[in-house]
């Protein structure tokens, strides 16, 4: 075998250590669309507690991020809702999960923040409302004001692709795309899981959506048969 000459193409076990108790976990995938279902469930049988996960919503109780939840493997989730799944709300009124909503949009451009570098972002979604707006500072802005959101990064983020090469360049498949090109950008370590490995050259420049250079690791999904791209 050739050696990997980009270090990005490795195995389930070799991204593992990354994971510990109390980390700060963002995620792609809308309703569990999108979400990598081979890390999420190694994640489980690692056992990992005290985890602060960032992402569009909770999954469903078997699905996604949702079974991370409903194990009670998480102490505070940032999402846009959870109302899919029914044990992420019975955790959070049992006062075992915090939960801090934010609006689908916002939570967004807060993610794309992070990735970008910025420290956080202004807006007027939400700015009325007691839940969203509490504790956060405003500022006023040509007679407006304005709720000020801070950026959201995490320790390890974790996406789902349909193909990718071995810089870690990323395709998405239709609506499994959603969150994930931001959630890949906002993580001091982003892990892909991929349906498909090709060679470098193989992939449309204009069809990347994620460029590599926000990619440290490439795993294969589960199921899958694939060799090193590189052979």
């Amino acid at each position: 075998m050739v050696e990997n000459p980009f270090g990005k193409i490795v195995t389930l076990d070799k991204v593992m250590p990354f994971f510990h108790d109390g980390m700060t976990l963002m995620f792609g995938g809308f309703g569990g669309v999108g979400t990598p279902p081979t890390i999420i469930d190694a994640i489980i049988q690692k056992g990992l507690q005290e985890l602060i996960l960032i992402g569009n919503d909770t999954g469903f109780p078997h699905i996604g991020i949702g079974k991370i939840v409903a194990k009670g493997m998480a102490k505070k989730i940032i999402a846009s809702h959870i109302g899919s799944n029914p044990l992420a709300g019975k955790l959070m009124n049992e006062g075992k999960l915090e939960v801090e909503f934010v609006p689908q949009g916002t939570l967004a451009e807060r993610i794309r923040a992070g990735g970008v570098g910025i420290a956080g972002i202004l807006t007027d979604v939400g700015r009325h409302n007691e839940v969203v707006a509490q504790n956060k500072p405003t500022i006023c802005l040509d007679a407006e004001e304005y709720l000020v959101e801070t950026a959201l990064t995490a320790e390890v983020s974790i996406v789902y692709a349909k193909k990718a090469d071995s810089f870690g360049n990323l395709i998405y498949d239709k609506s499994a795309r959603n969150t994930n090109p931001l959630v890949a950008m906002a993580g001091d370590i982003t892990i892909a899981e991929v349906e498909e490995i090709v060679p470098i050259g193989s992939l449309n420049p204009e069809e990347i959506i994620t460029p590599g250079v926000f990619v440290n690791y490439v795993i294969p999904t589960r199921g899958v048969n694939w060799k090193w791209a590189w052979e």
